[in-house]
C-alpha cells in the first residue's frame, strides 16, 4: 500500500507523470490537508496535471453490508493487472474517523492488490467530512490519471449519500448484492437500483448459485420496472464469486459494454462535463458554509436567526440577509 508521508513540498508534476509510486502519495496528501498553503500548492499542481487527465475508466463500487467488496475489488483488480492495466482503488469512507473504516480490512482483504506495483490503493482520509473526502477522492482521480493508472475504482465504504457522492464523479456504477438475505429485494433502497449501471449478485458460490441466479432474476424484473423499457441502456444483472474469481470477466464485460455505449455520440465527454459543473457548485455551496463558521459568519447568522425568533422577519428573509452580509464581508 501506498505510503501517504507528509507533504514535503516542491513540485511532484515530472515524477507523478513518470508513475513515481512515492511522489503520487505525497501529491495525494498535500490534496487531503486542510493547510492554507498546503491547498494552494496543491491547486497548483493539479492545474498543472488537468492536460494529463480524463483517460482512465472511472468505477463506482458500492454494495450491501458484508457483500464482499474488498474480496471482488481485489480479484478485479488483479485479474486487470494480468490484462496490462494499471489499476488505483479509492475509498469513500466519511465513517472512518469514528470507526476506522475499511482501511484495516482493505489491508488484509485487498493484500494482493496492495502488493502490486501494477496497483495503488489509498483508503479516505481520515477525520474528514463527506463533502472533504469527496473533494479529495476526485482531485485524488486526477493524480491517478496522471500517473497513468489507466482504470480507477471509487469504493463507497459508508452508507447513505455516500453512494451518491461516487455516482457522482464515475462514469459507470457497479452495485454488488448477495442473495442471502431472505427476500432480495427486502430493504434495498430504490435510489442504489436508479444509480447502478451493472447488477451483481456476489457469493455465488458454495452450493449458492441457485439462490443467486433467483435472486438475479428477481433484480433484473424490479429494475425494468423501475427504470421502464425505453431507456438507451438497461442494467444488466449478474451472478459472480469474487472469491473464487467466478463471473469477474462478465461484470467486466458489461462495464465495458455500459461505456462503449457512453461513448457513442459524445455521451461520455458530456457525463464528465455535468459532473465538472456540479463538482464546481457543490465547492461554492463548501465555501459559503465555510464561511459562514468564520466569527463574522457566525454573529451574522446569530443576529438574523434572532430577529427570525423575535418574529419580526420570515426564514427566508433572514437567509437573504444573511447571504448578502457574506458576500459583503466583514466591515
Amino acid at each position: 500500500m501506498a505510503d501517504g508521508s507528509a507533504p514535503a513540498g516542491g513540485d511532484y508534476l515530472d515524477a507523478i507523470l513518470a508513475g513515481d509510486r512515492a511522489s503520487v502519495a505525497r501529491a495525494i496528501t498535500l490534496l487531503e490537508s486542510s493547510r492554507p498553503d498546503h491547498r494552494e500548492q496543491a491547486q497548483q499542481l493539479l492545474a498543472r496535471l488537468l492536460p494529463h487527465t480524463g483517460g482512465a475508466r472511472r468505477i463506482g463500487v458500492t454494495g450491501v453490508p458484508g457483500v464482499g467488496k474488498s474480496t471482488f475489488v481485489d480479484a478485479l483488480g488483479m485479474n486487470l493487472i494480468g490484462a496490462g492495466h494499471r489499476v488505483a482503488v479509492l475509498a469513500v469512507d466519511p465513517s472512518s474517523s469514528k470507526t476506522g473504516g475499511s482501511i484495516l480490512g482493505d489491508r488484509t482483504r485487498m493484500a494482493r492488490l496492495a502488493g502490486s506495483e501494477a496497483a495503488f490503493v489509498r483508503p479516505s482520509p481520515s477525520g474528514a467530512t463527506l463533502g472533504g473526502v469527496a473533494k479529495a477522492t476526485r482531485e485524488s482521480i486526477l493524480v491517478m490519471e496522471a500517473a497513468g493508472y489507466d482504470i480507477v475504482l471509487v469504493e463507497t465504504v459508508g452508507v447513505g449519500q455516500s453512494e451518491y457522492v461516487v455516482a457522482g464523479m464515475v462514469d459507470s456504477f457497479l452495485f454488488l448484492t448477495l442473495a442471502r438475505t431472505g427476500d432480495s429485494l427486502q430493504g434495498m433502497k430504490r435510489g442504489i437500483l436508479e444509480l447502478a449501471d451493472v447488477v451483481a449478485v456476489n457469493k455465488a458460490d458454495s452450493g449458492h448459485e441457485t439462490e443467486a441466479s433467483q435472486a438475479a432474476r428477481e433484480l433484473s424484473g424490479a429494475l425494468r420496472l423501475l427504470r421502464g423499457s425505453d431507456e438507451d441502456w438497461q442494467p444488466p444483472v449478474l451472478t459472480c464469486s469474487g472469491l473464487r474469481n467466478e463471473g469477474l470477466d462478465r461484470v467486466w464485460e458489461q462495464l465495458e459494454r455500459h461505456r462503449a455505449q457512453l461513448s457513442r455520440d459524445g455521451g461520455l465527454a458530456g457525463k464528465r462535463r455535468a459532473q465538472l459543473v456540479d463538482w464546481t457548485r457543490s465547492m461554492v455551496s463548501d465555501r459559503l458554509l465555510s464561511v459562514l463558521q468564520t466569527s463574522h459568519g457566525r454573529a451574522l447568522a446569530a443576529e438574523h436567526e434572532a430577529a427570525v425568533l423575535a418574529g419580526t422577519v420570515t426564514p427566508d428573509q433572514a437567509a437573504s440577509a444573511i447571504v448578502a452580509g457574506l458576500v459583503a464581508g466583514p466591515g
